[in-house]
């Protein structure tokens, strides 16, 4: 019997669509192992991460369900918070387990565990240290619970505390010092183990997953590697300072390239690289903290003709470089121009392993692999994609048109929510076949347009789902504030009931 394809899915931190050189031509540096894969398998010019920041986007990557139809319906969550993935829930590793796969996580989680405690206090405030955690004791309901054989990695991002390493459900060590720094190396004061150290994380991380490759190669595997970069705290070390001949963050992104270049070559030095399925992309737009005006003066932007970053409701929040390489199945050098989300990983990995997707699996998750086949014909397979932004506003794309459900960027750009100029119309509505920047507003002269997107997405938000199936319930509460879009009469045009 033919051996079924691994599956290794590189998940990159804060990395924008025109980070990656083949994406941009007018990129200040070269990513060969990104463009690699880009010439040896299919790129995506038009995917999205389901979230512009960070935990929400994972939640969506891992389940196939929205991240606001969870718990979390704004922001992220910190280094000590309680696990986000609900009990019981199908992730892509606990299908593939099922599946026959061994399943390893290495990398940054962000989706919540529960520590260990010696009394329940409140989190800490911006994510930083919560008392009375207890390191020398196991944690439960972390990524081995969620799917996972395996897990080495960090409870959150790596400027969050605490700064240890967990091996499946334990700390490795205890932690015997706090730590700080600032600057683009900033981290957040918190407990420290004593053999961790910021600028080694990277490095350590992808031994483990070469290890992983190593250990595996004979068997079916996915490998979910997380990175935590170029995310802050932005630490290029070794041979890569200065190599992009521009910023720290620019070095970073080319380490983090490196780290592709490196898992590439454990596939061929195992001989496995024709049958593994790898994935490359990022969970959001990148940050403010890379410095776009320093890197401008390189003439590079991180979010490519796309407008805003990280957190943004704009396409560059959370429009994201996606490369897919599968020798054995995907031509080439081939490109994809089709809408694509990251939460159709769990549906397309349920029809490259035939899986059956029960219904209250995977809800917001489209198969990808007639695009990965090339035998979609132009007609997309998604009827239409969800977007959010930090502040939990929501927009809807179909076809050409982008609906945006709030005045401003949603994000930390500009504007920002509650600092739009007065009178800004309360939704945005762009048609980027012709305005792929999103400048010119046309919701008062397309309200058709609107009501009809706005019914659809009322309608995804109703059902619980937006695949066919039945219907299904969000995770509590039922109602909350960024659904205010949906107490209008989707029969009266918006130019009317705005003057009403």
């Amino acid at each position: 019997m033919k051996k079924r394809p691994n599956l290794i899915y590189v998940l990159a931190d804060d990395l924008g669509y025109g980070d990656v050189s083949c994406l941009n031509e007018r990129a200040a540096w070269r990513t060969p192992a990104f463009d690699r894969l880009a010439a040896e398998g299919m790129s995506f010019t038009d995917a999205h991460a389901s979230s512009a920041v960070c935990t929400p986007s994972r939640y969506s990557i891992l389940t196939g369900r929205y991240n606001w139809r969870s718990r979390l319906k704004q922001s992220v969550m910190g280094g000590y918070s309680p696990p986000l993935i609900e009990d019981g829930r199908s992730t892509v590793g606990s299908m593939l387990r099922e599946a026959g796969y061994r399943t390893a996580c290495i990398g940054k989680w962000h989706l919540g565990m529960d520590w260990a405690r010696s009394r329940t206090v409140p989190e800490a405030p911006q994510f930083g240290h919560t008392e009375g955690v207890e390191f020398d004791r196991p944690i439960s309901n972390g990524p081995v619970t969620r799917g996972f054989d395996y897990f080495y990695g960090i409870a959150a991002s790596l400027d969050m505390p605490p700064y240890v390493y967990i091996e499946n459900e334990r700390a490795t060590e205890v932690p015997d010092h706090d730590s700080e720094n600032t600057g683009q190396q900033v981290w957040r004061e918190g407990p420290t183990a004593p053999g961790f150290r910021h600028d080694e994380v990277l490095p350590r991380l992808t031994k483990k997953a070469l290890e992983i490759i190593d250990a595996w190669a004979d068997e079916p595997f996915f490998l979910y590697f997380a990175l935590p970069a170029p995310h802050t705290p932005i630490l290029p070390v070794g041979d890569f300072v200065g190599k992009s001949g521009t910023t720290a963050y620019g070095d970073f992104v080319l380490m983090c390239d490196d780290v592709v270049a490196q898992l590439t070559s454990g596939l061929e030095e195992k001989g496995i690289a024709e049958d593994t399925i790898f994935v490359f992309t990022s969970d959001n737009g990148c940050s403010p903290m890379a410095d776009f005006k320093a890197l401008a003066r390189y003439d590079h932007n991180p979010s490519y003709v796309f407008r805003g970053a990280k957190a943004d409701i704009y396409e560059g929040g959370h429009r994201i470089p996606l490369l897919v390489r599968w020798p054995a199945q995907i031509r080439a050098g081939s490109r994809c121009d089709q809408t694509v989300c990251l939460a159709d990983l769990y549906a397309t990995m349920a029809e490259v392993t035939g899986t059956f997707v029960p219904d209250e699996a995977g809800e917001d998750s489209v198969s990808n692999l007639p695009l990965w086949m090339e035998s979609a014909g132009d007609a997309s397979l998604r009827e239409a994609t969800v977007h959010h932004s930090i502040d939990g506003s929501f927009s809807l794309r179909k076809g050409r048109w982008k609906l945006e459900l709030c005045p401003g960027s949603g994000g930390w750009s500009e504007p920002r929510p509650g600092e739009e100029p007065p009178g800004s119309p309360e939704f945005q509505l762009y048609d980027l076949e012709s305005d792929v920047g999103e400048r010119r507003n046309l919701v008062d002269e397309h309200p058709e347009v609107v009501d009809e997107l706005r019914a659809l997405l009322a309608e995804y938000v109703v059902n619980g789902r937006s695949t066919p199936g039945k219907p299904q319930k969000n995770t509590a509460p039922e109602w909350w504030e960024q659904l205010k879009w949906m107490e209008r009469d989707y029969s009266t045009p918006l130019s009317e009931s705005s003057s009403e």
